[in-house]
């Protein structure tokens, strides 16, 4: 007979889910010697049912997975290494604990993937669907001050863009052809970091200037950049990383793989500037990343560069300059 939250109850629930994991229920909040390791960062993301994803074609554990490299990639943009994750669950009477046991598998393999030493678990009960509340807290490096940005700093990204959003698409209007788009499904479904990439930097020697999570799409990182950073920016339209088949793609659905890029969200790469006498260093050690603009004299503002040379002010949806 299958288990249920009824039988078990709250705690004897959060005790099993923990069972096995390696990371022990109900653990106090684990504190670091900032003083000695470095600064203190955290990141808090919610995740919600009908907004942030579909369960009827979402697969839980990577659903789990996700929420967990949510909050984890916008510790790495500012070189953060992870150290304690804490997650809330609401859960709606629809999902019976066997489908919670399954989710909270990808948070778990998410959390040891990227080397959380702590890992905390509140199940609480939701009247509007599955909710996903992650808070990561992770340590920047002592001892490093980031360079002064300049213009003409290079702009760099980890991995495609655009991708998530038509995998999405596909997932809502072509599930019959789901084999032929699996690279952009799993951009969207199964995202991937790269685990040690703090301290690869700290390896190389490469301090950016300025970092950012692309998780809005690449206009919300862009605007951010422009307010921060008090430069211009330029992104070059022929420069941003596509998956191979974005643009038959999107000529079949009559989307932009550009706007799908710089307005879609959910790519979960990272952005950073990095300073032009550096970029050479930084392209040989970080083959994943492309140069997609550089920053620019302030008048300019926040452009995206067509091929033709035209430069087009840039946008984002929801976003404005107090965010």
């Amino acid at each position: 007979m299958q288990k249920t939250f009824a039988d078990l109850g709250r705690v004897a629930a959060v005790k099993e889910l923990f069972e096995g994991t390696g990371y022990q229920p109900f653990n106090e909040p684990l504190f670091t010697d900032t003083a000695k390791a470095g600064y203190a960062t955290t990141s808090n993301k919610v995740l919600l049912e009908g907004i942030d994803f579909n369960l009827e074609y979402f697969p839980l554990k990577h659903l789990g997975y996700k929420s967990v490299l949510a909050a984890t990639g916008e510790l790495y943009a500012v070189r953060s290494t992870p150290k304690t994750l804490a997650v809330v669950l609401g859960i709606s009477a629809k999902l019976d604990f066997e489908q919670v046991k399954e989710l909270w598998s990808g948070i778990v393999t998410a959390a040891k993937e990227h080397c959380y030493e702590s890992l905390s678990l509140e199940l609480q009960p939701s009247k509007n669907g599955l909710c996903i509340s992650v808070t990561a807290t992770g340590v920047e490096p002592a001892g490093i001050s980031r360079p002064k940005a300049q213009s003409m700093d290079i702009i760099c990204v980890s991995g495609r863009l655009g991708a998530a959003y038509l995998g999405q698409q596909v997932l809502e209007h072509k599930p019959d052809e789901l084999e032929k788009y699996k690279m952009m499904l799993a951009a969207y479904l199964k995202p991937e970091l790269e685990a040690q990439l703090p301290q690869q930097l700290t390896d190389a020697g490469v301090n950016p200037s300025f970092g950012y999570f692309v998780g809005r799409g690449l206009s919300d990182a862009v605007l951010r950049l422009n307010r921060d950073s008090g430069f211009g920016v330029k992104i070059y339209a022929d420069k941003i990383p596509f998956e191979g088949n974005s643009f038959s793609l999107g000529k079949e659905m009559n989307i932009d793989p550009i706007s799908a890029a710089m307005n879609g969200g959910d790519d979960y790469v990272v952005l950073f500037v990095i300073p032009s006498a550096e970029y050479e260093k930084f392209s040989r050690e970080f083959k994943t990343f492309e140069a997609v603009g550089h920053l620019a004299q302030p008048e300019v503002g926040a452009v995206l560069v067509s091929p033709d040379g035209l430069e087009h002010p840039v946008s984002a949806p929801g976003w404005n300059t107090e965010d």
